[in-house]
């Protein structure tokens, strides 16, 4: 098995609601999204997938969490913007995606800070 991964980063808040404490005051982060993808094979060139089209993907979703209030958006509405549901919602919206370039998304890790990070995988 062969595995890529590529590091993206935003900057947004967020504000856990029902939360007790600091974290359900809005307060911002510059988040650290990891997303490893991998194939069994690589294809002709040698590669899992190109990591420029991996990059492009990921911007695509990333780029709408950029500089924004998380809880104002469509998929945070009802749904608290912790880094669970930050790593499952980006997953969610590469996974398609990926698939269409020939190869498997396996996780996505977010981190809100230098040494706390939440990873989600399917399964």
């Amino acid at each position: 098995m062969y595995e890529i991964k590529i590091i993206r980063r935003f900057a947004a808040a967020h504000r856990l609601r029902g939360y007790r404490g600091q974290c359900e005051k809005v307060h911002g982060h510059t988040f650290k999204v990891e997303i490893t993808v991998q194939s069994r094979s690589l294809d002709r060139l040698g590669l899992v997938m190109d990591f420029h089209d991996l990059k492009e993907l990921s911007d695509d979703v990333i780029t709408c969490l950029d500089h924004e209030l998380l809880n104002e958006l469509a998929p945070f509405k009802k749904v608290n913007p912790s880094s669970e549901n930050l790593a499952r919602y980006i997953y969610g919206e590469l996974q398609s995606p990926v698939k269409k370039k020939g190869a498997k998304l396996k996780e996505v890790t977010v981190w809100e800070s230098e040494d706390s990070a939440a990873t989600y995988h399917p399964g």
